[in-house]
């Protein structure tokens, strides 16, 4: 680091009453999460020299630990385990200098530069950026069995788990565009795909359900109308071996247990989706100036230049899952990891030679 970028990291470490005895650390730049965006941006970042230091929430190593074998990430041509591509990220990244904390960011001041960055426990770094890589948690049915299978014939990935699994029969859970795609996935290994969803039409778009349709009529999809799982069986040796289900013919049947109308059955199946949505972790993110959706997705500058990861608060950034509620995947994860790096290092160069440029105006006017 030079004399002028140790003057302005001096600089934002005391602007806007940042610093004091309750900051922990002051960083240039600071990531929050530890799955694959976050590790991506990290590896990037470390060999910039930008000093990243992780945080890794409540998830660590995010949805991909979840996962016991990975088989499209490109380069490992016999597949990899979630936690093993996981772990081999984190110590390529810590080989570059990236530091790992455990932590839960709980908020992010950015009336004040640097950002003030609040963790669960109550401890306060600062940063002179920072990335948003904190990924999107699923959302589960809460139902036994599912925890004790999850990535053992559970999942609430089609496209990253579905291949494990042909020739089985499986179920999809839900009734949005999701569940309607990964329904639809599904048919290129199953045997039969089972989309049980507890009210008598899908929510999905026009286009999703005609694509449902079509499946049906093909007898590649059968359609449990109005009906909900209430419990997966199977063992960690055998996975997935069949789901309880309630059926009610108004719908909402786990709402009518105890109504006559309300009918019990198993179906055996070898696999289990869930497909009701995610949700992305920017809790925290709600009292700054970062622009979310209605669903609480991060909104990106995005276009075809540099600056695509930016947020509507200039030195904040976002990567994977957190900002991508379409494609979701490992690898894109990965790339958008990266271009929010570069467009980290963009900023914080920029900083720098801004700070450098008045502290030799300063010098140039004292003399």
């Amino acid at each position: 680091m030079t004399d002028d970028e140790n003057a302005a990291g001096g600089a934002a470490a005391t602007d806007g009453g940042a610093s004091g005895a309750d900051v922990a650390e002051h960083r240039k730049l600071i990531i929050t999460g530890t799955g694959i965006a976050a590790l991506s941006a990290a590896i990037y970042a470390a060999r910039s020299n930008n000093d990243p230091l992780l945080f890794e929430g409540d998830e660590p190593g995010g949805q991909l630990t979840l996962t016991t074998e990975v088989e499209n990430y490109p380069g490992f041509s016999e597949g990899i385990s979630g936690p093993e591509l996981i772990n081999e990220m984190k110590d390529q990244a810590g080989r570059f200098g990236a530091e790992f904390e455990h932590g839960i960011v709980e908020s992010i001041d950015d009336s004040v530069r640097p950002f003030r960055v609040e963790l669960a426990n109550g401890d306060v770094y600062t940063a002179d950026a920072v990335i948003v890589a904190s990924g999107a948690s699923a959302r589960t049915l809460g139902i036994p069995g599912e925890d004790e299978l999850m990535g053992q014939g559970v999942s609430t990935c089609a496209t990253c788990d579905g291949a494990f699994f042909k020739g089985e029969d499986m179920v999809v859970v839900g009734g949005g565009d999701a569940a309607a795609e990964e329904a639809s996935f599904l048919t290129k290994f199953a045997d039969t795909v089972y989309l049980v969803h507890r009210r008598d039409e899908l929510r999905a778009e026009d286009y999703w359900a005609d694509r449902i349709d079509d499946q049906v009529e093909a007898g590649d999809i059968e359609v449990l109308w109005n009906t909900e799982a209430v419990e997966v069986h199977g063992s960690a040796e055998e996975g997935v071996t069949g789901a309880t289900l309630v059926r009610h013919p108004e719908g909402h049947p786990t709402a009518k247990l105890d109504d006559d109308a309300t009918e019990q059955f198993e179906l055996d199946v070898g696999a289990f989706f869930v497909a009701i949505g995610h949700t992305p972790n920017t809790d925290f993110l709600e009292d700054t100036g970062v622009e979310l959706d209605d669903d609480g997705y991060l909104d990106t500058v995005g276009g075809k230049g540099g600056g695509q990861t930016a947020t509507a608060v200039e030195g904040i950034f976002g990567a994977g899952d957190v900002v991508d509620y379409h494609y979701q995947q490992a690898v894109t994860a990965a790339g958008m990891g990266s271009k929010a790096a570069l467009d980290a290092d963009a900023y914080l160069e920029e900083q720098a030679d801004a700070a450098a440029s008045e502290h030799s105006e300063a010098a140039t006017a004292d003399d």
